[in-house]
C-alpha cells in the first residue's frame, strides 16, 4: 500500500469516525435489536448495515450512485421506497407496543431471526439514499490519482464499516448488560414505542425531503 493511499484512508477515517458516532437510523436499528432480541440478532443487523454500506461504496466509486444525484426521478423513487420501508417498520413497532406483543424466547434464538436481522439492517441501509449521497459527495475528496476507483471505494467503505462495527460492538455490549431490564413487558413496549416513533420520523423526513 502506497503512502498516499494509507494517508488517504487515515484522513477518511477521521471524517467517517465522526459520522459514525452521530445517532441515526442505523444506531436505532442495532440498539433496538440488542435490547429486545440479544447480541446475535444485533450483530447480524450490524453486519447487514455494513454490507449495505459496502454496496453503496462500490456504487459511489464506480459512478452508479451518480444516477441518484443526476436523475431526480431515480433519487425520488429510491427515497419513496425507503420512506415506505421505514414507515412500515415503525408502524409495526408502534402497533406491537400498543397491543403489548412480546415475542417468546424461542423465537429470539432461531437462525431465521438472525437472517431477518441481517436483511433488516441491509435493507435499512440500502434504501436510504442519503448514504449514497454522502459517499458520492465525500469520496471524490479521497481518491488518489492512479488508483482503481472501485478498489479505493471499497477500501473507504471498509474503513467506515470497521469503525461502525467497533461502535456497534460497544453499543451491543452495553445494551446486553441492561437487557434483563429492557426485557420486561412494560419496558419492551416503551422501547418499541420510542423506536417505532424514531423510524416513523425518519420515514416522514425522508418522504418530505426534496
Amino acid at each position: 500500500m502506497s503512502d498516499s493511499v494509507l494517508h488517504t484512508l487515515l484522513s477518511f477515517a477521521l471524517v467517517a469516525g465522526l459520522i459514525t458516532i452521530i445517532p441515526g437510523l442505523d444506531t436505532a436499528v442495532v440498539l433496538r435489536s440488542a435490547l429486545t432480541s440479544g447480541r446475535r440478532q444485533a450483530f447480524a443487523a450490524a453486519f447487514g448495515i455494513n454490507a449495505g454500506a459496502l454496496v453503496w461504496g462500490a456504487a459511489a466509486a464506480t459512478g452508479v450512485s451518480v444516477l441518484l444525484t443526476a436523475s431526480h426521478a431515480a433519487y425520488t423513487g429510491l427515497r419513496v421506497v425507503g420512506a415506505v420501508y421505514l414507515l412500515w417498520m415503525g408502524i409495526g413497532m408502534l402497533r406491537a407496543a400498543r397491543r403489548g406483543e412480546v415475542r417468546g424466547a424461542a423465537e429470539t434464538v432461531v437462525d431465521a431471526g438472525v437472517v431477518r436481522a441481517f436483511l433488516r439492517g441491509a435493507w435499512t441501509n440500502l434504501l436510504n439514499p442519503k448514504v449514497g449521497a454522502f459517499y458520492i459527495a465525500i469520496f471524490p475528496q479521497f481518491m488518489p490519482a492512479h488508483v482503481s476507483h472501485l478498489a479505493m471505494g471499497l477500501g473507504l467503505a471498509g474503513v467506515h464499516d470497521a469503525e461502525a462495527l467497533v461502535w456497534f460492538t460497544v453499543l451491543i455490549l452495553c445494551a446486553h448488560q441492561a437487557r434483563a431490564w429492557f426485557a420486561k413487558r412494560r419496558v419492551k413496549r416503551a422501547l418499541d414505542a420510542v423506536t417505532g416513533t424514531v423510524l416513523v420520523g425518519f420515514g416522514v423526513e425522508l418522504a418530505l425531503r426534496g
